[in-house]
């Protein structure tokens, strides 16, 4: 299997589409440390929410509930892992980044996590209706 393009920043090229697989293709082929950050917040999110919808659009993948939109999408940059709630202005403490009507995000460096408050965003924001329902 040929290994996917790696964009800007190391982000992978990946199809869109929808399903785990996509998303884990998307993992495997993050470069350095970004690979076991990636495996580590994908399982957080699963951990959280256990019925999340998963795609990849955009090269990034997305996290949802299904009829209800996606809540949160990952993006590999060279020195970081974003992660962007969709609806980040609803959450409480509300994430620092971001200047989007709604969206915020956090920019995740190498060992550098909050894993606690990060579930408790991830819970949250899956429980407010995402963005494209």
């Amino acid at each position: 299997m040929k290994k996917p393009v790696l964009l800007a920043g190391g982000n992978p090229q990946i199809a869109k589409a929808d399903g785990d697989a996509p998303v884990q293709a998307y993992i495997a082929a993050i470069p350095g440390w970004k690979h076991d950050m990636g495996r580590l917040l994908d399982a957080l999110i699963v951990r959280s929410v256990p019925h999340v919808h998963k795609a990849v659009k955009w090269n990034s993948p997305f996290y949802g509930i299904k009829d209800r939109g996606w809540f949160l999408a990952l993006h590999v940059f060279t020195r970081a892992v974003k992660v962007t709630f969709f609806r980040g202005t609803s959450l409480r403490p509300v994430p620092l980044g971001g200047t989007g009507k709604e969206a915020r995000w956090i920019d995740i460096h190498e060992n550098d996590l909050d894993e606690a408050q990060l579930e408790a965003w991830i819970r949250q924001a899956a429980e407010i209706p995402g963005w494209g329902a």
